[in-house]
């Protein structure tokens, strides 16, 4: 085609499903890099710091290496430096708050031998937000120091609203699951970062500007919605959350195609839009 233009790639369920990657979707990304088009990753999931998921595109052979937006970058984009933050997720979070300028002072979960350390719930102790991502640590515990601190008057910030993430012996809880547990017990409405939100639709633009595209991604509650907030078209793959049984899907893809490659066909031949 000749003039560029913009697409945002979903991970998990696009490029990779759990440790496995998705055949030909790193070669079908280079194809749309070369043909011109102006490529953003974007993914929910919180625990991986930019650079680990840089590095892991890069293992699966994307050239050239691009940008990776994440719930985490989104999340952190809600604080203000100097900001204490009790973190309910892993390093990508943590990353992402240290570089507003915001303090990790706290985890909710057990971080044996890690510092800030995992106590929450020190005499007087406050924070300004708790901020819940995907956390393997979580527990009970960590939800009531999770939920103590916003009842305190923290403001609860979740990465993402996803209540489950595709892997290759089926689907596993998410960040949402864990973030519903802290805004129950705290009986109050988190503000939310991640895809679709507001948050990631502004790092988005930051990156790509304004003008057509596509999002392509597993999930029409989480990427069909960000191309809508964005004006994007959706182009639906079946390789992740979504299957074949659950079609149709709201809001409706411009594309369903069975993975990436198939959607870059599509796309190099007849554009969308």
């Amino acid at each position: 085609m000749s003039a560029a233009r913009n697409v945002v790639i979903d991970l998990d369920g696009v490029m990779w499903v759990g440790e496995r990657p998705v055949p030909g979707a790193a070669e079908a990304a280079n194809r749309l890099a070369a043909a011109g088009w102006r490529v953003v990753y974007v993914t929910n999931m919180s625990r991986l710091t930019v650079g680990a998921q840089q590095e892991r595109l890069a293992r699966c052979g994307v050239r050239p290496l691009t940008e990776v937006v994440t719930s985490a970058t989104a999340a952190a984009s809600l604080l203000a430096p100097g900001d204490r933050v009790m973190v309910c997720g892993g390093a990508g979070i943590v990353e992402a708050v240290e570089s507003t300028g915001a303090v990790v002072a706290c985890f909710a979960g057990d971080r044996s031998g890690s510092q800030p350390t995992a106590d929450g719930d020190r005499t007087g102790e406050r924070f300004d937000a708790v901020v819940v991502g995907m956390d393997p640590s979580f527990d009970y515990k960590a939800c009531g120091r999770a939920m103590r601190a916003v009842r305190a008057g923290a403001r609860l910030i979740g990465t993402n609203h996803d209540p489950t993430y595709p892997t290759p012996d089926g689907l596993e809880a998410g960040g949402g699951a864990i973030l519903a547990a802290v805004a129950t017990a705290a009986e109050t409405e988190p503000t939310l970062a991640g895809k679709p939100n507001e948050a990631t639709v502004s790092c988005v633009r930051r990156r790509l500007g304004v003008g057509p595209g596509v999002v392509v991604g597993d999930r029409p509650d989480s990427d069909g919605l960000l191309a809508e907030a964005l004006g994007f078209d959706f182009a639906l793959v079946l390789s992740g959350v979504t299957g074949r049984a659950d079609l149709p899907v709201q809001p409706e893809p411009a594309i369903v195609a069975a993975d990436l490659p198939c959607v870059v066909d599509a796309l190099l031949t007849e554009p969308v839009g």
